[in-house]
């Protein structure tokens, strides 16, 4: 049971950067993730739909024998996490929330930026965030509509992620944001892009690390830590598995079999 995998899911590539922390806290785990890049994206579905979208990917990863269940996606977590861990009583499962928290205590000006998505930000997880962490400083939302389709391409360099990224920034530090909020796991990708436009004393915030670090506990907790040896991390795509294959090395820091999920 140790050394069984444990299972990530995204819409699309997003997740690769919360991989990327558990690999880097749990080197010794074995890794599956599945990235539901045909229904992307999840931001501008429907509650019903990526609730369904999540059962059918935790049940598959289930079934490929994870121990646990991480889901990388915070569109996916407002809308099934809930969901799955009622299904799914016995199953350490995961979720991603926006940084809120942290985001509060590290402002300086009182002013927090959150880039995310429409359904992050509409849902009455994320309003109770605020209600719960933010009642002492401003929170500017920023809804980001195709970010996620253009980080998706694996292009993170094109003129046209720039602008359309700029469009949605400038607004925040206007108001004096000096705190912004990654609110969707694609966003971690954008960090090098983001340096580029916004003065060094803005922070950045995720929470890709406190998703392992919250993996590390469960696991702990129940004496299911792995001690390796580490097997191939193995990746599904319910698109092209050749376009994941192709992106894998920029945004995995390594190549992998992509596999096709067509559940």
């Amino acid at each position: 049971m140790n050394n069984a995998p444990v299972g990530v899911l995204d819409s699309g590539v997003g997740g690769l950067s919360v991989l990327a922390e558990i690999r880097h806290l749990l080197p010794n785990e074995s890794l599956l993730y599945v990235a539901d890049c045909g229904h992307i994206p999840y931001g501008e579905k429907t509650p019903e739909y990526i609730r369904q979208r999540s059962s059918i990917i935790a049940d598959f990863l289930l079934g490929q024998g994870a121990k646990a269940l991480v889901v990388a996606c915070n569109t996916a977590t407002v809308a099934a996490v809930a969901d799955l861990r009622r299904d799914f009583p016995d199953w350490p499962i995961v979720g991603m929330e926006p940084a809120v928290k942290p985001a509060a205590a590290a402002t300086r000006s009182g002013i927090v930026g959150v880039l995310a998505t429409t359904g992050t930000l509409q849902s009455a997880k994320f309003a109770a965030l605020l209600d719960r962490f933010a009642t002492d400083v401003r929170v500017i939302t920023q809804p980001c509509p195709g970010l996620v389709e253009l980080i998706e391409t694996g292009d993170l360099h094109s003129p046209a992620l720039y602008e359309l990224l700029r469009q949605y920034v400038d607004p925040l530090l206007a108001a004096g944001c000096d705190t912004l909020i990654l609110g969707c796991t694609h966003y971690p990708f954008l960090k090098p892009m983001l340096k580029q436009m916004i003065p060094a004393h803005i922070s950045l915030i995720d929470t890709g690390a406190a998703v392992a670090r919250q993996l590390q506990r469960l696991l702990a907790e129940r004496g299911a830590l792995a001690e390796g040896p580490v097997s191939e991390t193995q990746f599904w795509s319910s698109a092209d598995p050749i376009h994941l294959g192709k992106i894998l090395p920029m945004l995995w820091q390594s190549s992998g079999i992509v596999r096709s999920f067509d559940l």
